[in-house]
């Protein structure tokens, strides 16, 4: 069994060494006196660890974690940089309202999610390619974003914690044990996370939340309730940024670009422990390419190694023996997708790149009247969501998110989670060397449906009206042409057995959010991480006894 004790003096440990890292202008990240996890060399001298998780997002630190409190030398592979060196600036991360390449992965212009205002251009920059925090993936008919660097999506999320509704987390995962989960993994997973809550007097009396306010008061008038969301942004310290006794980040327009305060990101919890065990190494800027099985049994990765440019630095490889994908429904997936159809692996299971959905999001957004302002000042954190998830027809979460422009705009901006039944496929393209997704738009006509029932409510008690301006250059009220919650791919009790082993090889294993097969009712970061708590407990237990 591990031994889960309390993890500040790892996380202490963990945190200097990531400075450490920063400061020296590392790409490898330990706090062993020695590494624990030797980093690779060249091809000709590839390196074995017992242990190699690929990403650093909710799934793959959890797995690395509990690997290295169990004493298993562990080797993460991120291909993004680390996080926490000060640009020109002296902010690690730039702001919403004033991008720069620090914004974006490789784009030579952003690509924000509120495209346009009156519809005109006023969100984006032109921008220099480089190894950026934010990625938006674009497939033909959706396009998805995800985070790049340590702590993945951690470091562009607003953080929102959200524990699924029981009924509907029993109807996603049947075969998962519902009691085990929310008696002993989501608590845990919180815990971790270091979840906390905001103090409601503060909400009700802010300036920076009067748009939620607003929109709360709109949604009580149509008959519909609201519930305040815990957050891993530490809401005391926001408090204190309202007070002007710290910097300011969420009350700074900071969130999707990355926080420069205030957010507890993975980098700060579970990482920070993983590291703090001396068992686990982070190799940054290491793109895992290839995978293959030795007569052995052992697994062989191709690693490309950059710069911050996108200049190859190295290639090399990685021998395991227990490996964990933990790159996101995209990245996982898309592995696996390239060498069962390469046939480095081609006993991969043909459930490998289905159930794949966008956890229903669609963005929306209504024009409020002149005498109900939402503020000039707005926090970039949101507080609220509008739960109408027990509608028999409709169901709907919807998060009452804010609009941090500077100036007041009357907008009330929601992103809209609904229970979609759509489901995508990947199919790898052997032109292109990458995942496609096989998703159209008519696709999200049933989640468009579900958020225009709710918001037409709302609408039609208040007398406003949607805004159309807020989506890019089409008149347009609901965004259903992106997501920031994919999730299916490698499918839990399809693709893998019911605890992540990937079907068809023995000590391979996924983590993460390609697990879930396409929904689970709120934002799913905290669903993922008990999952994982949940799936590598039994795999330590059951896979590592002789090692």
């Amino acid at each position: 069994m591990i031994a889960h004790q309390p993890l500040s003096r790892r996380r202490m440990l963990g945190v200097a060494a990531l400075g450490a890292a920063a400061l020296a202008g590392q790409t490898t990240i330990t706090a062993a006196p020695r590494a624990a996890a030797a980093t690779a060399t060249s091809r000709s001298g590839g390196t074995f660890v017992p242990a190699v998780v690929v990403g650093t997002g909710y799934g793959a630190a959890v797995s690395a974690l509990r690997l290295g409190e169990a004493g298993v030398p562990t080797l993460m592979l991120e291909m993004g940089r680390l996080w926490n060196q000060p640009g020109p600036d002296g902010n690690v991360f730039c702001g919403m309202l004033k991008p720069d390449k620090r914004s974006s992965w490789f784009k030579t212009r952003t690509e924000a999610p509120l495209g346009s205002f009156l519809w005109l251009d006023l969100a984006n920059r032109d921008i220099e390619p480089f190894a950026g925090v934010l990625d938006r993936v674009n497939f033909d008919q959706m396009s998805v974003y995800v985070g790049r660097g340590v702590g993945g999506g951690s470091l562009v999320n607003g953080g929102m914690a959200v524990t699924p509704r029981r009924s509907y987390f029993e109807e996603v995962l049947p075969q998962v044990d519902a009691d085990e989960m929310y008696s002993k993994y989501f608590p845990r997973a919180n815990s971790t996370l270091r979840v906390n809550n905001i103090d409601k007097s503060w909400f009700e009396q802010t300036e920076w939340y009067t748009f939620a306010r607003v929109s709360r008061q709109q949604a009580s008038k149509a008959g519909l309730s609201t519930t305040f969301v815990p957050n891993v942004y530490d809401w005391d310290y926001m408090r204190r940024e309202a007070d002007g006794a710290v910097p300011k980040s969420a009350l700074a327009a900071e969130v999707i670009y990355g926080n420069n305060h205030g957010k507890v990101s993975l980098d700060k919890s579970y990482l920070a422990a993983a590291l703090g065990t001396g068992k686990v190494t982070i190799e940054t800027l290491h793109q895992v390419k290839t995978i293959r099985q030795q007569n052995d049994g052992t697994y062989v990765l191709t690693v490309e190694q950059r710069d911050t440019d996108g200049k190859l630095v190295a290639t090399k490889e990685v021998s395991c023996r227990h490996l964990f994908l933990g790159a996101g429904s995209l990245g996982s997936t898309e592995l696996l997708l390239r060498a069962r159809e390469t046939g480095t692996l081609p006993n991969l299971s043909s459930e490998v790149g289905g159930g794949w959905g966008p956890n229903g999001n669609i963005m929306t957004a209504r024009a409020n009247h002149v005498w109900n302002p939402t503020g000039t000042k707005q926090s970039s954190i949101p507080a609220l969501g509008i739960d109408d998830w027990d509608n028999p027809d409709t169901p709907v979460f919807a998060e009452i998110a804010p609009l941090p422009a500077g100036v007041e705009t009357w907008v009330s901006l929601y992103l809209a989670i609904t229970k979609n039944p759509e489901r995508g496929t990947f199919f790898y393209d052997a032109a292109k060397d990458r995942a496609d997704l096989r998703w159209t738009r008519d696709q999200n006509a049933p989640a468009v449906a579900a958020a225009k029932s709710l918001f037409d409510r709302i609408n039609k008690v208040n007398a406003t009206i949607y805004r159309y301006d807020l989506f890019g250059k089409q008149i347009k009220a609901f965004a259903d042409d992106f997501c920031y919650h994919p999730l299916g791919g490698c499918v839990l009790g399809k693709a893998t057995d019911n605890y992540g082993r990937v079907s068809g090889y023995k000590n391979l294993y996924v983590t993460d959010g390609s697990l879930i097969p396409g929904s689970i009712g709120v934002n799913p970061f905290v669903t993922v991480t008990a999952l994982a708590e949940r799936n590598v407990e039994r795999i330590i237990k059951e896979d590592f006894a002789d090692s």
